[in-house]
């Protein structure tokens, strides 16, 4: 963790270039995991440099938010803390599991359900293929259940993309974890949006999708179902595994 004397280093910086910002986002894997007293401190240090900064938005893990009380979370979204990108990749606790995401779909929803309380935003990923072959449809269809019992703003969507040095990477080399088709993916990305039941903008444009699609749900639900079909119909196995094996960076 950086020492707040950094902190404020760093906030006098970019107060030199941008003294009016009004939105900043906290840069780092899981701010979100630091003490409530931690982030209270350095959210009341913003308002030193930056006065008209009113959303303090960062990364964030499920299990940053369970040692966290509905009234400490009040408190930090009163300071400006909103919009958390959380990587929960999936609803399904069978992949949980396999992806060690360290909690399980009702941790998800016990604790997201205190940022609604808290009146905090947050935004979700979902990864296609992270189940393995042949789990695309459980995934897809648990996921969905538990994300539509709570309301992320976005939802973001992934397609699991091997590389080497990476722990599935091992285990898809050894064996032991078996990746899904191209066409599994995006079935599981039709079953997904086909169930999710909330109104949400969903964006699945980038890199690691072949098909690049975004909507507001439930709205496009329809067209963007009919969209991967088509691409489901049209395209063949090959030419999209062709377009995963050529990705060198999801950057």
């Amino acid at each position: 963790m950086t020492p707040l004397s950094e902190w404020r280093e760093d906030l006098k910086e970019l107060a030199s270039y941008q003294p009016y910002a009004r939105r900043i986002y906290w840069t780092g894997a899981n701010p979100f995991v630091m003490s409530y007293e931690n982030l209270k401190e350095r959210a009341l240090a913003v308002y030193d440099y930056l006065p008209e900064c009113q959303t303090m938005a960062m990364f964030s893990s499920i299990r940053d938010i369970k040692n966290k009380k509905v009234w400490q979370l009040r408190r930090l979204r009163s300071l400006g803390i909103n919009g958390l990108s959380i990587g929960t990749e999936s609803g399904d606790d069978f992949t949980l599991k396999l992806a060690n995401k360290g909690y399980t779909a009702k941790d998800i929803i016990d604790q997201c359900r205190k940022l609604d309380e808290a009146g905090i935003e947050y935004y979700f990923v979902y990864m296609t293929g992270l189940a393995g072959k042949g789990n695309g449809y459980r995934n897809a269809i648990n996921s969905a259940k538990v994300f539509s019992k709570v309301n992320p703003r976005f939802i973001s969507v992934d397609s699991l993309t091997l590389f080497e040095g990476t722990e599935l990477f091992e285990m898809a080399q050894s064996g032991e974890f078996v990746p899904a088709g191209e066409k599994e993916r995006i079935k599981e990305l039709q079953i997904f949006i086909q169930n999710l039941h909330l109104k949400v903008h969903l964006f699945a444009n980038s890199l690691s999708n072949f098909y690049p699609t975004t909507a507001y749900l439930p709205r496009d639900k329809e067209i963007v179902i009919s969209e991967l079909q088509n691409i489901i119909d049209t395209v063949s196995e090959e030419e999209m595994a062709e377009y995963r094996k050529n990705l060198k960076t999801l950057g």
